[in-house]
């Protein structure tokens, strides 16, 4: 199940362009499309582990500053023909207000 986190507000994250949130499970990105769509993917490139953060957003995908791999915001996957996925977390935005969905991990005693 899924509890959302207040992270950010469409404003602050550039258009085409992302902003990186810390997490307890690593940094995300959150990009925005040219429609105002916004994506949140772990962010590290399935590849080589590249910030996809400081790539370049184009439709619905983003390109990796390291070796190009385009990779899709909607679900992460690499296009092909690489291979690979980038962790895709889900986003809701109300009244302007970026939410992240975050499964919550279980303490283990």
């Amino acid at each position: 199940m899924n509890t959302w986190h207040k992270v950010s507000t469409v404003d602050e994250i550039p258009p085409l362009g992302a902003r990186v949130v810390t997490t307890a499970q690593g940094d995300i990105a959150l990009f925005r499309t040219a429609d105002n769509e916004i994506f949140a993917l772990r962010d590290k490139c399935p590849h080589k582990g590249g910030p996809l953060s400081q790539g370049i957003v184009f439709g619905k995908k983003v390109a990796c500053p390291l070796h190009n791999w385009n990779i899709s915001l909607e679900d992460g996957n690499a296009v092909a023909p690489d291979v690979g996925c980038a962790r895709a977390y889900p986003v809701k935005i109300e009244e302007g207000v970026v939410y992240l969905g975050m499964v919550e991990m279980a303490e283990v005693n």
